[in-house]
């Protein structure tokens, strides 16, 4: 790994950092350990897989720092190097009989579990290429088996985007491989990841510290797991939607019996049982950490009551019944008694973020007043599935208030402030320039005031960019913050931010969805199409055109007034300005970039009736996003 040069790289623990967190104490259970290498069959050969260009997507050989004895050292919070000991426990592993897992590999785990004819997969992982690494292992130390079923826990990434490493298309299209996923899912995954996308995955940078070299002053882990695979996701749409609580199928001679959780972890997400063996899989909503109810990358925010409702619906339709429980993160709970301790202690954790948090809402306290106050309780802090580690209560008690009251506070002085260099600009000319701020924030950094300091110099670095003491200062301030926090996505976005600020952001490139984009539905197609229209340039243009799509049989009139776009299903405009005949793949091809419309039908792969002028009054006025734009600076 080339080393940075000396004046960009990170810098050691302050003498206020160390006394911090050689403060901290706690008494886990040391059964943790034990917990995560039960069952251990066989490990990678190399723990490193790579991607078709032969650059390494994932390598365990990365966090060999990490040692399963060694103390914590002062750049980490001791609390969280022992989450990150946990999760660098990898391999194959035995869960119960005809139950395996691959974890270590990816920051999800993959399921196995052994059906009549094949396997049944429970979240391919993030990406095809881990995903394929996972099943190699699976068929070298445990059995080669066809996929019969593929199972989506819910609409996140890492629990979908390497289902292509698994199966493919043409076997799901043949009907030799079930894709099941509960209600919503594929809508979701559009709303998060299309729709969404661009920007989040920006935000994610920081949240899972992608950029960040492993290491102790760097990436240790990421809470919910030890890093991101660096590939593209893909998808496969559902071919069966679970569409309530209680119902069963039958899934390659495997009876399971599905909980359906929207709002929970994901807007779509499910729990499931198997009556007939005792496997509870509570997916994502019961892992080891305390989870996020909005995560700092962007998402919609979680409802925390009916979380903790939908804990306790498990808890009594299926806790009796269970002697495994397993998860989409972490390692598994074995025996009834465990199970049931486990799940009451998530059940309650997520009550009570809510509870407290509204009742101090009621008194008329602010979000960041809220935050301030409460403090996680000790019968949390004792058990470390409900600390911290991904999840941070100051973000989790500002969630539960946005839901209820939203991001407003009630005081009008924050309405419609200055966005943040104008704003910026005159906290610096009032606080008597760059330079005075620069300095009075030195005492606070010496004085360990890291939290006051960032906020100050904030405004300096979006007053005065350039400002070369201002920006060094801001960025050590948040590496010592990062270093004292136990929650993982904390000390990543801290840590991002100072190498950002020290190096600039990454470099800019158009973001690319068509992995994703390929598996949707004409409807979020056009959602996500129109999204992309830059309204100012089509003030008083109007256009409808229609589209058959001649592979599935449908028809879609897609329309343009008012600067907005609206499409309908169903039917052609008598009166469109131009009819396009095409297939649904040839669709996305232009939609996503990989043929224009004059190449597409020069080739014939779309014949055009009609006014061609239509296609550029919509299609000529799509914004392309960027990766890489700036978070900590202008």
């Amino acid at each position: 790994m080339t080393e940075m040069p000396t004046q960009l790289a990170p810098k050691d623990a302050t003498a206020h950092t160390r006394a911090a967190l050689e403060s901290v104490s706690f008494d886990l259970d040391p059964a943790d350990f034990d917990r995560a290498s039960r069952g251990l069959i066989a490990t990678h050969p190399t723990g490193r897989i790579d991607g078709p260009g032969g650059s390494a997507v994932w390598d365990t050989s990365r966090y060999a720092f990490i040692e399963r004895d060694a103390e914590s050292p002062p750049t980490v919070h001791p609390s969280l190097w022992r989450q990150a000991q946990l999760d660098a426990i990898h391999g194959v592993f035995e869960v119960a009989p005809r139950v395996w897992q691959v974890r270590g590999y990816d920051i999800s785990n993959i399921t196995f579990i052994e059906g009549r004819d094949g396997w049944v997969i429970i979240d391919p992982l993030t990406v095809e290429v881990t995903a394929r690494a996972a099943i190699g292992l699976m068929d070298v130390h445990v059995a080669k088996r066809p996929v019969t079923a593929v199972i989506y826990t819910h609409s996140h990434t890492d629990h979908f985007g390497g289902v292509l490493g698994v199966t493919s298309q043409a076997e799901v299209d043949r009907g030799n491989c079930r894709i099941i996923a509960p209600e919503g899912f594929l809508l979701e995954t559009v709303a998060e990841n299309v729709i969404g996308g661009p920007a989040m995955g920006r935000r994610g940078t920081y949240q899972f510290g992608v950029t960040l070299a492993p290491g102790p002053r760097g990436h240790v882990d990421c809470g919910l797991g030890k890093a991101i695979p660096a590939f593209p996701s893909g998808l496969i749409a559902p071919t069966e939607d679970i569409t309530y609580t209680g119902e069963e199928l039958l899934v390659d001679g495997v009876r399971i019996v599905f909980q359906n959780t929207p709002g929970t972890e994901a807007p779509a997400e499910m729990n499931f049982h198997f009556p007939e063996h005792g496997w509870l899989c509570m997916a994502e909503n019961c892992t080891h950490t305390m989870h996020n109810l909005v995560p700092i990358r962007g998402a919609q925010v979680r409802n925390a009551l009916m979380w903790s409702k939908y804990i306790g619906e498990a808890m009594e339709l299926f806790g009796s019944q269970s002697d495994v429980m397993f998860a989409s993160h972490h390692w598994p709970r074995w025996g009834a008694a465990d199970i049931e301790q486990f799940l009451r202690l998530q059940r309650d954790l997520y009550r009570w973020i809510h509870d407290q948090t509204m009742r101090l809402a009621n008194h008329g306290f602010t979000p960041s007043e809220i935050s301030e106050q409460l403090r996680t309780p000790p019968e949390f802090l004792a058990q470390s599935h409900t600390r911290g580690y991904y999840g941070h209560l100051v973000h989790n008690i500002k969630a539960v208030y946005q839901r209820y009251l939203s991001w407003y506070d009630g005081n009008p002085s924050h309405l419609n402030p200055h966005p943040p260099v104008e704003a910026a600009t005159r906290y610096v000319e009032f606080m008597g320039g760059a330079d005075s701020v620069v300095e009075k924030a030195q005492v606070s950094f010496d004085a360990g005031d890291y939290r006051w300091t960032t906020e100050v110099l904030n405004h300096v670095v979006f007053a005065r960019p350039d400002h070369d003491a201002g920006r060094a200062l801001l960025a050590d301030a948040y590496e010592q913050l990062g270093y004292q926090s136990e929650s993982a996505t904390y000390r990543n976005a801290y840590l991002t931010a100072a190498q950002e600020l020290r190096e600039g952001p990454p470099r800019a490139a158009p973001v690319s969805r068509r992995s994703l984009v390929q598996a949707l539905t004409p409807e979020l197609v056009f959602d996500s199409v129109a999204m992309r229209l830059k309204s100012d340039e089509v003030a008083g243009l109007r256009a409808t055109i229609n589209f058959s799509l001649t592979d599935i049989g449908e028809q879609w009139i897609l329309g343009l007034e008012n600067r907005a776009l609206h499409s309908i299903k169903g039917r052609l405009a008598e009166l469109a300005d131009a009819t396009l005949t095409l297939t649904r793949a040839t669709l996305i091809d232009v939609i996503t970039g990989a043929a224009t419309f004059v190449e597409a039908i020069a080739d014939g792969r779309i014949v055009l009736d009609g006014d061609a002028t239509a296609l550029d009054h919509i299609f000529g006025h799509l914004d392309t996003f960027m990766s890489g734009f700036a978070i900590v600076e202008p």
